[in-house]
């Protein structure tokens, strides 16, 4: 995946696994592969995993091209894995309806959310090519898409714009200390947008999965046996993880549009008129402050030692949001993933399929590997 491997700290390099929590599982991905572990409702692990090309090949794995490319890829795919494990959640209240006395599937808020959540508990790399599935989800993207950017983009500049306003700043758009309004209200959102489907039970289990896949790849990137004992004793916090991606995101768009700001025409068109030009000015930056971000990102994530772990404190901050203290049958299902993923790297498995098992112990036994 064009990502250099993982040195833990025995001196071992191991290939690089990124993860993402799901509704119900996690899904890993080693370089060439990926697999995606649920639970089901009978306490059985449902595995559906995959051959994976690449998608940063050539000019797309060059610095900053790759960051547009991871962006687009997390959107687009990491909502499919999501989508998948939503349906098998919903399969199985069906089944258990009379027992679940009615409780239905993932509310529209967290539906809306799942390209978000894609962002949020991934490690910002890119998913596993595949089609999305028809018109039908595409539509609903591009519905997700334009959700994030009014919640993210124009909604905190209007937040900006109606607190100069309120406290009679007379603050122009093109001002810095618009941009660092605008930057602050970014990450009010940010945080309490993460605190509000935070409350939605099936959310709040996503992020508990979020923290089972950190601990997860932790324990694997120590050198240590992939069992539960070892996982549990990590830390929920990872510093490639998207929910600091999301907080570095909002920082670095203040300095950029701080510099874009002296360059908005003067054109007469007031207030309002000058807001919704910046607006779209700012579009077509998005994907080049996330080139820029995921660079700063994966340079702190791999060399930032000592002081330099300071810049990625704020994100470690909200990740306290994202990830939850798992229990032991969550850290399982990380688990299961993480070495049904490994054990493709090492060859151990070709093609697609699904699979099912009892458990992680019956997992391990089949695939012991890793």
């Amino acid at each position: 995946m064009n990502q250099p491997p993982v040195v833990g700290r025995d001196g071992v390099a191991r290939p690089y696994i990124g993860g993402q929590a799901l509704i119900e599982g996690v899904m890993m991905r080693s370089p060439h592969s990926y697999a995606a572990v649920l639970r089901r409702k009978s306490g059985a692990l449902m595995v559906r995993e995959e051959e994976m090309a690449d998608p940063r090949v050539g000019v797309k794995a060059w610095p900053l091209v790759r960051g547009i490319t991871t962006l687009v890829e997390a959107l687009k795919l990491g909502s499919r894995c999501l989508r998948f494990s939503a349906e098998v959640y919903e399969q199985d209240l069906e089944a258990e309806e009379k027992a679940q006395q009615g409780k239905k599937g993932p509310s529209t808020l967290a539906a809306l959310s799942l390209p978000i959540i894609a962002l949020v508990t991934g490690d910002g790399s890119p998913t596993p090519t595949g089609k999305e599935g028809g018109g039908a989800k595409s539509l609903f993207t591009l519905l997700t898409i334009a959700f994030a950017i009014g919640l993210f983009v124009a909604l905190p500049q209007a937040f900006a714009e109606g607190t100069s306003r309120l406290f009679k700043l007379n603050l122009d758009v093109r001002d810095p200390r618009f941009q660092v309004l605008t930057g602050a209200a970014k990450l009010v959102i940010v945080v309490g947008y993460m605190l509000l489907i935070r409350r939605m039970p099936e959310i709040y289990r996503v992020f508990q999965y979020h923290g089972a896949e950190h601990k997860a790849i932790h324990a694997y990137e120590a050198g240590e046996d992939l069992i539960v004992a070892n996982a549990r004793a990590k830390t929920t916090l990872h510093p490639r993880c998207g929910t600091t991606f999301l907080v570095m995101v909002a920082l670095v768009s203040i300095l950029i549009f701080s510099a874009l700001g002296p360059l908005l025409p003067q054109l007469g068109l007031g207030k309002l008129g000058d807001n919704v030009l910046f607006f779209l000015m700012k579009l077509p930056f998005l994907p080049v402050i996330a080139a820029i971000t995921f660079e700063i990102q994966r340079a702190l994530a791999r060399w930032g030692k000592g002081p330099l772990q300071l810049l990625l404190y704020p994100g470690f901050l909200v990740q306290k949001i994202t990830t939850i203290e798992p229990d032991d049958s969550q850290l399982e299902v990380a688990l299961a993933a993480l070495r049904s993923a490994l054990v493709r790297e090492q060859g151990g498995a070709k093609g697609a399929g699904d699979a099912t098992f009892d458990g992680y112990d019956a997992l391990r036994e089949a695939r012991p590997a890793a």
